[in-house]
């Protein structure tokens, strides 16, 4: 499977493609820079180039850019992507004095990346950390979804490998304002206690 990071030249993109080289995927990173793609892909061992040029003929794209960035990457890249699946990893937060906070009050970063793209969208990995990424052997944690169908399943499959816990099925994509805060919470305990924590759901069989 041809798998697309948008954002890939960052500390999150990097961990997901090295991993994700090491599952077996055919990895393409990409950046706004096409020269800069090339060469951080060519040292993670994957293939790169521009943003628009790695999402063609993926069947997978993932929206690892910083927040800030999220819904002009979408916006930008709709024609390109078309009907591809998108898995959008990013979250909107704010950092106040009192603490990381969501930044998106209603809907979440994920649907209204929906209303830019021509294809389903998926939402997740939101509470994996890049550092756990890059780690030689996958987190004892879980990895959480939800989705529309056609987006949610291959991201799925995707976020089974990199975690040694499970890839659990969160729901449909309006379940992602829940996951995106989760971040917030996760970055403020991090923090609080000086700790890398992930997330992991007991009484599954």
């Amino acid at each position: 499977m041809k798998i697309a990071i948008v954002g890939g030249t960052g500390a999150f993109g990097r961990g997901l493609a090295k991993r994700l080289r090491a599952l077996g995927y055919d990895v393409h990173v990409g950046s706004r820079d096409a020269v800069r793609g090339r060469e951080r892909a060519i040292e993670l061992g994957v293939q790169g180039g521009g943003n628009e040029e790695v999402v063609r003929g993926a069947e997978l794209v993932v929206l690892a850019t910083k927040s800030n960035g999220a819904l002009d990457t979408a916006r930008d890249l709709a024609e390109a992507i078309g009907e591809t699946p998108v898995l959008c990893v990013a979250s909107d937060l704010a950092f106040t004095d009192d603490g990381v906070v969501p930044g998106h009050e209603g809907r979440s970063l994920a649907e209204e990346v929906r209303e830019l793209v021509h294809g389903p969208v998926a939402s997740g990995l939101q509470s994996l950390s890049a550092a756990h990424l890059a780690a030689t052997e996958p987190p004892d944690e879980d990895a959480f979804v939800c989705g529309d169908p056609g987006a949610k399943q291959p991201a799925l499959e995707l976020a089974d490998g990199l975690v040694g816990g499970r890839a659990v099925d969160a729901g449909p994509l309006e379940n992602s304002r829940a996951l995106e805060a989760m971040t917030a919470v996760m970055l403020t305990v991090n923090r609080e206690y000086g700790i890398n924590a992930g997330l992991r759901l007991t009484g599954f069989p």
